[in-house]
């Protein structure tokens, strides 16, 4: 009404009661015509995609982001490695539809793989000197537990860099669906020493094994070099079943690096072929699986030095690791 009175209740109740279930009704009608005129209904959320095969880049971080682009040493327990490695198989509950398992690990020719990954020396070695200067065999000789490594002349150490860059690998292999195996996570308080450090890549089964470096030559000493093991067969090393797969490895290793790093092999060693022979360190005379050293360059020179302190650099020598190892391990 216009004067806003409120009608009595008891004029027409029968015809009010009918009206209600009559707009309902239209209104359900006009919803299923829209249904047959092809109308989308709202998207529903769907699992996240997978990163794009042959991505080398951590999902969500970009390259040389800064020193903690690499795995953390103290991080989420679901992203270290356990002590029976990582799970490469599991309830398809844990796999998503992309390739990829729940840890994102690629499935595919290298899923199951094992590789070893030696961070030389460890940033504490230098609170434990007497610990690490105690000899161990080598098989051919005896010689240090460990050192300390070197450093630029700025001050950052071989072994600081040494394990940001076997971070940042692990994290790349890790996505190729490979099981990796550290030596030491900076979790130890010094080593551990030479013999150890090869007993844990045999004691894994490991399809490849690398110990990550720099080198501390003089000024005017560039580049990187790999050195592949002897043939040694003396007390508890024997190292002639792996020499040839061992030289495989470097060889694609020095190849790999080059594409990724744009760094040139070493002017002072392995006459311009980035490659060098040794039988004289014990992480590769009681090695049992395919293994190699990795010098990423020399800390005791200027440019050298810049490259191997720039985070953009070591993430672009994590990559031509993986891309080296994983090439040795597709063949």
């Amino acid at each position: 009404m216009s004067n806003g009175s409120t009608p009595p209740t008891s004029r027409r109740p029968a015809r009010a009661l009918l009206a209600v279930p009559a707009v309902l009704a239209a209104l359900c009608c006009a919803g299923c015509g829209a249904a047959g005129q092809g109308t989308a209904s709202p998207a529903r959320p769907g699992p996240e995609r997978p990163a794009a095969a042959g991505s080398h880049t951590p999902a969500g971080r970009p390259a040389g982001q800064g020193e903690d682009d690499g795995d953390k040493p103290h991080g989420d327990p679901s992203d270290r490695d356990k002590p029976h490695g990582d799970q490469t198989h599991g309830d398809q509950s844990d796999r998503d539809k992309g390739g990829r398992d729940k840890e994102g690990r690629r499935r595919g020719p290298l899923q199951g793989k094992v590789v070893l990954i030696d961070p030389g020396h460890n940033p504490t070695n230098r609170d434990h000197t007497a610990e690490i200067a105690r000899q161990v065999d080598v098989g051919n000789a005896r010689k240090e537990c460990d050192t300390t490594g070197t450093s630029t002349n700025a001050g950052y150490s071989e072994a600081s860099f040494t394990l940001d860059v076997a971070r940042r690998a692990r994290t790349l292999l890790r996505k190729e669906g490979i099981k990796v195996v550290f030596t030491q996570d900076g979790d130890r308080p010094y080593g551990p020493c030479v013999d150890e450090r090869a007993e844990i890549g045999n004691a894994a089964h490991a399809d490849a094994a690398l110990s990550i470096h720099a080198d501390g030559a003089g000024a005017g000493n560039r580049g990187f070099h790999v050195i592949r093991p002897g043939v040694v067969h003396s007390g508890g090393a024997d190292t002639r079943k792996i020499t040839g797969p061992s030289r495989d490895l470097a060889d694609h290793l020095v190849g790999r690096f080059v594409a990724a790093t744009g760094s040139a092999p070493a002017n002072y060693i392995g006459a311009g072929k980035g490659l060098d022979t040794r039988t004289d360190l014990g992480g590769l005379n009681l090695s049992r699986v395919p293994k190699v050293f990795l010098e990423c360059g020399n800390m005791r020179d200027a440019q050298d030095a810049a490259r191997l302190t720039d985070p953009a650099w070591r993430q672009k020598a994590a990559v031509g690791i993986t891309e080296g190892i994983t090439g040795f391990l597709k063949g």
